[in-house]
Parts: C-alpha cells; structure tokens; sequence
C-alpha cells in the first residue's frame, strides 16, 4: 500500500478548517502562512495523486495577503472549488478536453455562498469527464488517484477534492453531487461528505434547467464539524425557502433514532464481503449506543435504475448534441471522452422514453419519502462494494461492461438526488486492505441536522481512521 500524505509541523498541523480559521482568528498564524503551507503540501502530494486541474496561487496569495475574508466559519482557510463550478478568472474545463481554454467571467451563485464562509481558493480540482463517471480517470491524462493507495481510485465526480482534503494538502474542499459525486469520493477517500437537500444551498445553474434538479453542492471535509459549520454559514449567507432552519449544529443529538437498514441493492447484485461486514458491525455499533436499526426491504425496484440511467444518459447527450449551444463555438464535439458519447448514444437509443421518465422519477420520490413515516432515518453502506483500482472503470473501456460495473457500484447513492433528500457518507470503517469503507445515512427532506447529529455520535463513539496513522 503505497499511501500519500503531507500532514506535519507546519502553520496547518492536524487542524480541520474550523481549528485553522481559529489560529488564525486568535492571531497564532497568518493567513499568508496558512496559504503557503497548503501550497507546499500541495506541491508535496499532487504529483502522486494529480488533483489539480488549475493553479490559482498567486491570486490566492493576494488574497490571504490583504486578509479580508469576512467572519465565516472558514476565514482564510485554503481550500479549492471543483473545475465545473464558475469561479470568475479560472476556466471551467469539466475534465473535458471538449471545453474552451476561457476564464469564467462571474461567479455562479453558489460560488458566492462558498466564499461567504472566508475561505481562500487556490485553484480548482480534478473531476472526470462532466462529472458522469464515480471514478476520475480520463482518456488523455492521468487519473487521480486515492492518497490511501495510489493504485485505487479516488471516486468522484468530486475525486480531486477528496484526495486534496484526505492527503492533508487542504482542509476542507468544495464538491458538488448529482448521483453521489460528494458522498462516493469521500467513501473512497475516507472523509465526511454530506449532500445536502434540494434547496438548502444555491442551486447550480444546470440544475436550475433541468426538468428534475439532482444536483447539489456542498464539501468535503474529515470531521464532522467542519461539515455542520459549512451547513450554518451557507444557511447565514442564503436563507433556503420551503425547509427548516438547520442552524449550527455542535453535537450529538439527544433523542435516540429509528433506522431503517438496507442491506441489499436496487440492481440486484450481491454486496461483498467487506462490505456486508462494515454494514454490520456499523449496525451493532449504533444499537450499542441506544438507536433501533430495523432491516427493511430495497423501497425502489429495477423501474428505478432504468429510469435514473436514461436520465444521466440525457446529460451526456445535451453535452454531445447540443455543446456548442450550451458551451460556445469553441467547444470541440470531438475531443469527447468515449464513456460520454456511450451514454450519449444509449440516451439516443430511448428519447422516446424521457416524459415517462421524468415522471416516473417523481413517483419513485414520492415512494422513497414514505420510508421516512416509520423510520427517522436510512443506513446503508454508500456503494456496493469497496474502492475498486484504476482501471476498473477506464472511461476508455468498453462502454457495456464499464456501464454495468458503474451502475452496480453505485446502486445506493442517486436516489438521494432524484428525491432531493440529505445524505451523508461517514468513514466508519475500513477494507480488509486497509482502506477507508463509508457508510451512508439519509433523512427526508429537509432534515440534515439528525445527519449531522448522528455523524457527530459515531465520531466520538469510533474515531475516523487517519491516513498519517
């Protein structure tokens, strides 16, 4: 096992996000200091990993010199923003060699959010192809890797966040999930990675189009904290409408939970062992700890996973057949990755199928959210099966396998994002090879605080693993 990390006694330590914006609050460092520390663990563990896909650091330095970061949770804290999200100067390139060289010229208004809790960007991270894939990998460059083991896959779409954040280079990062591209990485990468409900933060402006928004941004973080604090500044800076007020939440909740525990897949196919094993033992730990877990039935079926897949499928075809409208005249059609034209042409193969589509997502919503009747919340692991190595899921490969492969492994993820319904990966075991296994929790609409409140419970109750251990 070949891990990757650059934890040491420098301006940054151990700290979280949280513990560095108070050393630099309380005058023990600066946030120059703080900067240039996380430039050097940068420069220390991206050759190994390759998470960056653009270097902002001299603006950041400007930044950190003029030190006016407000008084967020985060303020001066490096961090980074995913290449699909516009941060005004940098170019968005989607993990596409498709997209245009061109700096943004605004900030979407999720960036705005994000900056309003005081953090310093310094670049933006790796993500795979339009983020259509769980691992970042590429056709035309090297994949980015998991700092645990170097030869297995960071997840994604949000993979070179993790890594950054899991190798100690940052310490938080910003990630955004449309079929669980916050949670899957920060369960191959063994961090806290939190989806928050439809609403509750600014919404993308592709989600703000599409017929069902599943997309949601948020971060990736390695303690629960750090997660609760970027919940409450989002909150402060943009009041959702339609859900309750989460607030900062700083503990464990008192009140113990009903969860209902799914330990068998929507597509059919078998858990493996590891996995069956963390879930399990996860179980007895929350039973320890006074919670009911009840084993309940898969609340979806097959209809689901046709349904989902079609309309992921839709995505990659918008990008194939219409990217030159939605991109500019610069895009270039022929520079696409093969897994994106595979799904184009599978979407192409079921047009006819997307009004039924769309509406059979809503109903499954519906269908979902009565689990939440009886049970406060729902525990499964939060993919299949383990991390798998790079390659496994080579979007060069054969589109069929590659395909079935990616659907089996994230079988339990995308529901969350149809319904718009919090969910939260927790790094609460390990593989037998020693790699970080998340577990999956979600709650109905509106409802992250017994997410987070739970998650604050299983880290007291069984400290994260570290990679620097």
């Amino acid at each position: 096992m070949q891990k990757v990390h650059a934890f040491g006694d420098d301006a940054l330590g151990e700290h979280d996000g949280v513990g560095v914006a108070a050393a630099i609050k309380a005058g023990e460092i600066t946030a120059s200091e703080a900067l240039e520390a996380a430039l050097a663990r940068v420069d220390a563990v991206n050759p190994q990993v390759n998470a960056i896909a653009v270097d902002d650091r001299d603006r950041a330095r400007k930044r950190a010199a003029d030190d006016d970061f407000g008084v967020g949770s985060f303020a001066g804290v490096p961090s980074i923003i995913k290449n699909n999200t516009l941060f005004e100067g940098l170019p968005v390139g989607n993990g596409s060699a498709a997209m245009p060289d061109l700096p943004a010229k605004g900030n979407e208004p999720f960036t705005e959010q994000f900056l309003s809790t005081g953090v310093n960007i310094v670049g933006a991270s790796t993500l795979p192809a339009f983020g259509l894939t769980a691992t970042t990998e590429f056709v035309d460059r090297e994949p980015t890797r998991n700092p645990w083991d170097t030869a297995y896959s960071s997840g994604a779409s949000s993979g070179g966040s993790a890594a950054l954040v899991a190798a100690g280079a940052l310490p938080i990062a910003h990630g955004n999930d449309g079929g669980g591209s916050i949670r899957i990485p920060a369960a191959a990468c063994g961090l806290v990675g939190l989806k928050p409900s439809r609403g509750r933060v600014a919404p993308s402006p592709t989600g703000q189009i599409l017929p069902v928004d599943i997309i949601s941004n948020g971060i990736l973080s390695r303690t629960v904290r750090d997660t609760a604090h970027f919940i409450a500044d989002a909150e402060a800076f943009r009041s959702p409408a339609g859900l309750p007020p989460v607030g900062l939440v700083e503990g464990p909740g008192q009140r113990r939970l009903r969860i209902a525990m799914i330990d068998s897949t929507v597509t059919g196919r078998p858990l493996d062992t590891d996995t069956l094993a963390a879930l399990a033992s996860s179980a007895e730990l929350l039973t320890g700890l006074g919670h009911e877990v009840e084993v309940i039935p898969v609340p979806l079926d097959a209809t689901f996973v046709r349904q989902f897949t079609d309309y992921w499928s839709m995505l990659a075809c918008s990008m194939h057949r219409l990217g030159h409208l939605l991109v500019g005249k610069d895009f270039d059609r022929d520079a696409l990755d093969p897994f994106t034209i595979g799904l184009s042409r599978r979407y192409l193969r079921s047009f006819y199928r997307t009004p039924s589509t769309i509406i059979g997502l809503k109903r499954a919503t519906a269908r979902f959210r009565t689990v939440f009747d009886r049970y406060d919340l729902v525990m499964t692991p939060t993919l299949a099966h383990t991390t798998p190595k790079i390659g496994y899921l080579d979007p060069g490969g054969d589109f069929d396998e590659i395909f079935e492969r990616l659907v089996h492994y994230v079988a339990f993820t995308p529901a969350n994002n149809t319904t718009g319904t919090p969910a939260i990966s927790v790094p609460m075991a390990q593989t037998s090879a020693g790699l970080p296994l998340g577990i999956h929790f979600c709650a109905d609409v509106g409802r992250e605080r017994p997410l987070l409140e739970l998650a604050f419970e299983i880290e007291a109750a069984k400290p994260f693993a570290r990679i620097q251990d």
